[in-house]
């Protein structure tokens, strides 16, 4: 994943995760409240041990405070192991009624040895052209 000015990062444990989040206009309907969003995400091990991501957890904010919960298994189908020094790249995507929010969120990740531990997504904003910023 190329890096870019809008790459939020979080390391726990030896387990990076990068986003990149982007507007997908094309797929958006502002007039009817529908704002989408994709973020692509890479894991990264730089730890010793092989892990396996389990489960998702992210919490979804629009600019009004409203928070949805998203609880899962995986990523877009898959639970992945990530060996020391290996990578899992997949991009995703989430709608809002607004035109900006944000998103953070853990994976749960099991180590070799069956123990679980949860690693930070960072949070990271989802700001559409359709945001229009007052100043007083």
């Amino acid at each position: 994943m190329e890096e870019s000015d809008n790459t939020y990062v979080a390391v726990t444990d030896m387990i990076s995760v990068s986003v990149i989040p982007f507007f997908l206009e094309d797929e958006s309907e502002p007039e009817e409240g529908r704002y989408m969003w994709g973020y692509q995400i890479q894991i990264e091990n730089h730890g010793d041990d092989s892990v396996q991501l389990e489960r998702r957890h992210w919490k979804i904010t629009d600019s009004m405070g409203r928070t949805q919960e998203v609880h899962g298994e995986g990523v877009v189908g898959e639970q992945p192991v990530i060996e020391p020094g290996d990578a899992f790249e997949y991009t995703s995507g989430a709608p809002l009624a607004t035109p900006s929010g944000f998103m953070v969120g853990t994976f749960e990740m099991r180590k070799s040895d069956g123990s679980y531990f949860d690693v930070n997504i960072p949070a990271f904003s989802l700001d559409s052209p359709f945001d229009i910023q007052m100043i007083n």
